[in-house]
């Protein structure tokens, strides 16, 4: 055989071994999903998120026409969840709804993650997100924001703001509102929603943030009030109670959203793919329904416009656990 023959031999041996190391991964790609799809939530069952995620992962399952096991990793704001899914097989079977908490704050709080979400997680598309409401006893003698404020400065850091854990959105959003209506306030973290609702109900503490669907239902039981929504608009669970911007601080308007991500190495027809049919099932009219009856207001963004955000918010964030002097660990 001569050298150019041997040549020619050698490349089409090597096109047939790289033809033969893809058909793998082709073929995965292409008969996707084809076992049970693992969702993960950093919260509790019957939470806000929880309802989220289970809503949207049935949805999902019934297009993609294979099961979706949703799994309630709870503890750390969502950080466990989310460290144990960034070091998950990349095969779009190991999913996970991360909101800001573990996303954008916990990396500028804490200084001894397990993870990396910049680098470990990719995300897919933004499903849904809620607004924060700022709720104080049934008892309290402020009827608005400004009267809460007013009582706030006259205790002079006296009041106590309850929070669901430290480097949560309800943590940071205490800390912005203090700053931006210039009272004191001392934050108190509990690790449990129902301990937050007794210790407001029994008058330990003066205030938290809560998230839509949670305050809506506190209010109708008559143990809590609201005061604001950092929403742009009214809610309309709670029509009745103003935005922060109407009560004068147009610059709450943080939200919890909530994303898709997967492991970073995930192949992008999955990455593809699931994005489309996550997109599909929260915008069904049905799904939509329940959500926005949850106190959801359902998103279905693209690819680029989730990194996008995300990106936007861990800046966002960054500054405002920078400012406040906050250390984790």
């Amino acid at each position: 055989m001569n050298r150019f023959a041997s040549r020619r031999a050698a490349l089409a041996a090597g096109i047939t071994l790289a033809l033969a190391s893809a058909v793998p991964s082709v073929l995965a790609q292409g008969s996707y999903p084809d076992k049970p799809i693992k969702l993960a939530v950093g919260f509790a069952p019957g939470t806000g998120p929880d309802i989220l995620t289970r809503t949207a992962g049935q949805a999902f399952a019934d297009i993609v026409g294979q099961s979706v096991v949703v799994e309630n990793r709870t503890g750390a704001g969502g950080q466990i969840a989310t460290g144990a899914v960034a070091k998950s097989p990349a095969d779009g079977y190991n999913l996970l709804v991360a909101d800001l908490s573990s996303i954008s704050i916990a990396p500028a709080a804490f200084s001894k993650l397990t993870y990396d979400p910049a680098k470990e997680l990719v995300p897919v598309t933004e499903i849904a997100r809620t607004d924060l409401v700022l709720v104080v006893p049934a008892s309290m003698a402020a009827n608005n924001v400004q009267e809460f404020v007013k009582l706030t400065k006259a205790a002079n850091g006296a009041t106590n703001f309850a929070t669901f854990g430290a480097g949560t959105p309800g943590h940071f959003g205490a800390v912005m509102l203090a700053e931006m209506a210039g009272y004191k306030t001392e934050i108190v973290h509990f690790r449990q929603t129902s301990d937050v609702i007794t210790a407001l109900g029994g008058g330990q503490v003066q205030a938290a943030l809560m998230s839509t669907p949670l305050a809506a239902a506190q209010i109708k039981g008559g143990r809590l009030k609201a005061l604001a929504t950092t929403a742009a608009k009214r809610s309309p669970l709670m029509p009745e109670v103003p935005t922060f911007a109407e009560a004068g601080l147009p610059k709450a308007d943080f939200s919890a959203w909530f994303v898709v991500f997967a492991p970073t190495g995930t192949p992008q027809p999955i990455v593809d793919r699931i994005q489309r049919d996550m997109v599909r099932a929260v915008q069904a009219p049905e799904t939509r329904k329940k959500l926005e009856e949850a106190g959801f207001t359902v998103v279905g963004s693209t690819q680029a416009e989730a990194r996008k955000m995300v990106a936007s918010e861990n800046e966002r964030w960054a500054r405002v656990v920078k400012s406040s002097g906050f250390k984790g660990d």
